[in-house]
């Protein structure tokens, strides 16, 4: 016999597939990703639930006033004051978004696309600085515009990123500025 007719003859076909036991695999798999998401929806829902004592938020007054500055840029959430792992997401606040800010003399106006707005008053404004992160969001050195305001009786750390990077030093001192100023009328009054 020829090399050729005794490799054909020594070769057995592929094993067959077994079909159920693959297709149960893929079910099980589908089945415990779906459990995990849905784990995850109720968590956020019952934190929601846990921070429901936060009072409704604010909506932009009549006449704002002249624009100081205003940006177009991201919004990351916010947290509790100091603890940037501390989401808050009671009134749509966990909701990342697209973000359109304006500061007026009479506070700033936050309006996201597809989420809720809100208004933080000028009086309720507790800070604003250059950090690192916000909770699920972690970026370089100073990426991050932090704004603290004063909701009902919660500091509340909120997370902005402007499409160009550079404008979060200008409006860090202007609103320190602001709060400046109005905790000196405060105290003059």
């Amino acid at each position: 016999m020829t090399p050729v007719i005794l490799l054909a003859a020594e070769k057995e076909s592929a094993e067959v597939t077994d079909w159920a036991a693959r297709i149960g695999w893929v079910v099980g798999l589908a089945l415990f990703v779906a459990l995990v998401y849905w784990l995850m929806r109720e968590g956020w829902k019952w934190r929601g639930t846990l921070q429901s004592d936060l009072p409704e938020l604010l909506t932009v007054p009549e006449d704002p006033g002249p624009v100081k500055l205003s940006m177009t840029g991201r919004y990351h959430g916010s947290t509790t004051a100091g603890q940037w792992l501390d989401r808050i997401v009671a009134h749509g606040l966990g909701t990342r978004s697209r973000v359109e800010l304006t500061l007026t003399d009479a506070g700033l106006d936050v309006v996201r696309p597809g989420a809720a707005d809100f208004f933080v008053p000028a009086a309720a404004l507790r800070e604003a600085r250059l950090d690192k992160g916000i909770a699920g969001k972690v970026l370089t050195e100073g990426g991050l515009l932090v704004v603290t305001w004063a909701h009902g009786d919660k500091l509340i750390d909120s997370g902005f990123r402007s499409d160009h990077a550079a404008e979060h030093d200008e409006w860090v001192d202007v609103i320190n500025s602001m709060i400046e100023t109005t905790t000196r009328e405060g105290a003059e009054r």
